[in-house]
């Protein structure tokens, strides 16, 4: 066993990534743009995006299981791309409640139905991370923004923009991620004189976007590879300054993906 020691950092495997980002502005695209992806939807939002798909959008935890076990046999693609995260939550609560005959996942009482889903959550994790293994797949999941008060027993309460899941599942994919990547828009503050010693502030955007790598009060973010705080992408849908710092970042260990 010794003689098989390694430095921890001496490869870098397949991504496990997770994208935060208000409807529309382009979390699709960005998972579009990895290497060789597949598409598997829980929403149906991707119409205008040229990436394969599965013809089906899944609308039950067993889709989503069936379409893994699927992966693990003989493909071309690279990276699977799951959008969304927050629409596959539902169909998690109602497993949980068929095999335990309830009619809801909060009538367990308590906060204990979003306890017990975790178990759901974690084969899908476990199928992600054999994909990984078994197929070398990048696995991108996307996730729509919500804001959210916190409220710190130290501080003033501030709002912030995280994944728009339970916090239970919330915690889970933060922990099980490499990135969690939150992706928005650039936005200036300016302050116009309305006279008589007044100012109103007003923002200001050229719909330029930005992507954010690390925590901050005002969003969640990290990631391990040491990447920039901000990465700006602007308008270039191939997000190539992205894929760039990634490669940069793990000193070639990931590849940008190739141009077709």
């Amino acid at each position: 066993m010794l003689d098989k020691i390694r430095k921890a950092n001496s490869s870098v495997p397949p991504q496990k990534i997770v994208v935060i980002g208000v409807q529309g502005i382009g979390k699709t695209t960005f998972g579009a743009t990895f290497q060789d992806p597949i598409l598997l939807r829980t929403e149906d939002g991707a119409h205008a995006i040229d990436v394969n798909t599965f013809p089906d959008m899944a609308i039950s935890y067993q889709a989503i299981v069936d379409a893994i076990t699927a992966l693990h046999g003989d493909h071309p693609y690279k990276t699977l791309v799951v959008d969304s995260l927050d629409w596959l939550e539902p169909l998690i609560w109602e497993v949980t409640c068929q095999a335990n005959d309830k009619p809801s996942i909060e009538s367990f009482g308590y906060g204990k139905g979003y306890t017990e889903a975790d178990k759901y959550w974690r084969v899908i994790m476990g199928g992600f991370d054999s994909l990984r293994a078994a197929k070398g797949m990048n696995i991108v999941l996307l996730a729509h923004s919500e804001i959210k008060t916190i409220t710190p027993p130290d501080s003033d309460m501030y709002d912030r923009y995280q994944m728009r899941l339970q916090k239970r599942a919330l915690g889970l994919w933060s922990e099980w991620s490499d990135i969690v990547a939150f992706l928005t828009y650039k936005i200036a503050i300016k302050k116009e004189d309305k006279g008589f010693g007044t100012d109103r502030t007003r923002a200001t955007g050229s719909g330029d976007r930005v992507i954010y790598t690390t925590e901050r009060p005002a969003w969640n973010a990290k990631n391990r590879w040491g990447l920039p705080d901000e990465i700006f992408i602007g308008k270039d849908v191939s997000y190539g300054a992205f894929h760039a710092a990634l490669e940069t970042a793990t000193k070639g260990g990931y590849k940008k993906p190739e141009v077709k």
